[in-house]
């Protein structure tokens, strides 16, 4: 199971990233979880959010550069060694992970971490034959 997530390229400047935000809540959609990576130039802000089509439209009829990616959400027990477990597994799987975020909704609960591999089917494969539960976009949605 595979999760879109749109990735916003932005200017590294003061505002935008509330701009983003701001232009999203006011069409009545939910972000669950969110990353932003920058360098001198540019960011990347990647989220997950409760309509990916319409966020898409509104971003670009707003100027943003938007695009969109799969991404695997994992759900994990928030306690310790989490982490750990999944990524001996992708370890012993010889995968590489492009990148990575986390959110938990209540400590003590579950959490999710959202991942790009470099071969996504082969990571989805190895991840359910050990265990883990993969979650769809409606699950991430409904938490």
């Amino acid at each position: 199971m595979r999760v879109e997530q749109i990735a916003v390229f932005l200017e590294n400047k003061s505002g935008r990233l509330a701009e983003i935000t701001a232009t999203l809540a006011s069409e009545n959609i939910n972000i669950r979880a969110l990353s932003v990576a920058d360098t001198a130039d540019f960011g990347i802000l990647r989220l997950i959010v409760d309509n990916v089509e319409k966020a898409k439209s509104i971003l670009k009829e707003n100027g943003f550069t938007v695009g969109i990616t799969n991404v695997i959400a994992v759900e994990v027990v928030d306690k310790t060694g989490g982490l750990a477990g999944v990524l001996k597994t992708i370890e012993e799987e010889q995968l590489n992970v492009e990148y990575m975020y986390a959110f938990v909704n209540k400590s003590g609960e579950n959490a999710v971490l959202i991942f790009r591999f470099d071969d996504m089917d082969k990571a989805i494969e190895a991840l359910q034959r050990t265990g883990y539960t993969i979650l769809s976009s409606e699950q991430i949605c409904a938490l």
